[in-house]
């Protein structure tokens, strides 16, 4: 009995070491929990759909998981068609944007992931600092009301207005407590900010469409994220979806294939450095 055990246990090994055991193996292919799922996801912007495209490819090579990018020029129409059904998910906004939008067309817009964050600039072609713009000068502001906060309170970091500080990141022109030079705001659609320079002295622009523009945030005269440390978490970009779809397995690991290392490395080659990806920081709690 002793030589049948030493005898059993030698071929075991040899069943080992060979591989040649006769246990059904998974195949790398049969661990691919999505294998031929597609997701329409909305991008804006041609930075933006640059960086989903990557994420895009490795989607389909890792998980087999294919991503429809949907390219929109303004901020609107892809909660609209996330709305309605014809997106998936997109990824592009940020909370305050989400929240703002979701209660003038009573949306149900939820972020799951956060993505990455993009300073806003003030450019200008006229003037080289914020304190050489003039008495009455222009400054043209997005006009979408979350960025328009964010643009007033980066005004007021640069010293050209003061806030009203009860109102926080959905301030609006009325919040307006103190404009020593009474500069005059001109509100204009974000993705049209940028052509809007020759004609007011200075212009706030978001990332994504200065870089659009040819612009670069080194060109800026001033960005509320120097210190990006100070900014606030709200401002961040996220992934989103409908909240109905918050815990959608496929959705969230499409997210998780964002939040990697070599996706970190590509914001930085899109975004020419001037991005911070934000993995790691959580998302608000922002009731939708």
């Amino acid at each position: 009995m002793k030589n049948i055990k030493r005898v059993f246990g030698f071929v075991l090994s040899i069943l080992l070491i060979s591989g040649q055991w006769f246990l059904p193996v998974a195949s790398a292919e049969e661990t691919k929990e999505f294998e031929g799922e597609t997701v329409i996801v909305g991008v804006v912007s041609d930075t933006g759909l640059e960086l989903w495209e990557y994420v895009a490819e490795k989607a389909l090579e890792e998980e087999g998981i294919t991503l429809e990018l949907v390219l929109f020029n303004d901020y609107n129409q892809p909660n609209v068609a996330l709305q309605n059904g014809s997106l998936d998910m997109s990824g592009f906004q940020g909370h305050p944007f989400i929240k703002s939008w979701n209660e003038d067309n009573d949306g149900t817009v939820y972020a799951i992931a956060n993505t990455l964050l993009m300073p806003l600039g003030l450019y200008s072609e006229k003037h080289a600092t914020p304190d050489d713009i003039p008495e009455g000068g222009s400054i043209a502001l997005p006009n979408d009301p979350s960025t328009l906060g964010r643009s007033l309170l980066a005004l007021e970091i640069a010293g050209l207005i003061e806030v009203d500080d009860e109102v926080g990141i959905y301030a609006d022109e009325e919040d307006i407590t103190a404009n020593p030079k009474n500069l005059e705001m001109v509100l204009v659609e974000p993705n049209f900010a940028a052509l809007s320079l020759p004609d007011v002295d200075a212009a706030l622009i978001n990332t994504n469409f200065a870089n659009d523009a040819g612009l670069s945030i080194n060109d800026a005269i001033f960005n509320d994220a120097e210190d990006v440390d100070k900014v606030n978490p709200m401002y961040i970009n996220t992934i989103t979806t409908l909240e109905e779809n918050k815990d959608n397995p496929l959705y969230l690991k499409i997210a998780e294939i964002y939040q990697t290392d070599d996706v970190e490395e590509k914001i930085h080659e899109v975004y020419n450095g001037e991005t911070y990806p934000m993995f790691d920081v959580p998302l608000p709690e922002v009731e939708n």
